[in-house]
């Protein structure tokens, strides 16, 4: 297997590099997850436990039966790629695709 199939493996599901994206700006809690991403529970428990199998995030015990999830060092190396893969896609993309979340990012490299 190939360091891209064994990464594609991790993250290549859909849903898990956008999670990823959204814990890089520190632990998020499940139902914050959820209302950000726009993703169904289902596969949001599903991608949260598989990318967590993967060692990806770890599951945060908060007060009130509350999680909440945040990455771990082999979930934070993605940072350089998610931020790789922003750009490019913004580059490329139309104006009305870009992501409300990052329009500086499309001006600066488009």
């Amino acid at each position: 297997m190939s360091g891209l199939e064994a990464a594609l493996d991790v993250v290549g599901a859909r849903w898990a590099l956008l999670i990823v994206e959204r814990l890089l700006d520190g632990p998020q809690r499940y139902g914050d997850l959820q209302r950000d991403l726009g993703v169904g529970t289902a596969i949001l428990a599903v991608r949260l436990r598989e990318l967590e199998e993967a060692g990806v995030l770890v599951r945060l015990p908060l007060k009130h039966n509350t999680r909440a999830y945040a990455l771990t060092p082999r979930g934070e190396a993605l940072r350089e790629t998610i931020v790789a893969l922003e750009r490019w896609g913004a580059a490329r993309a139309p104006d009305h695709v870009i992501s409300p979340r990052s329009p500086d990012s499309a001006r600066q490299n488009g």
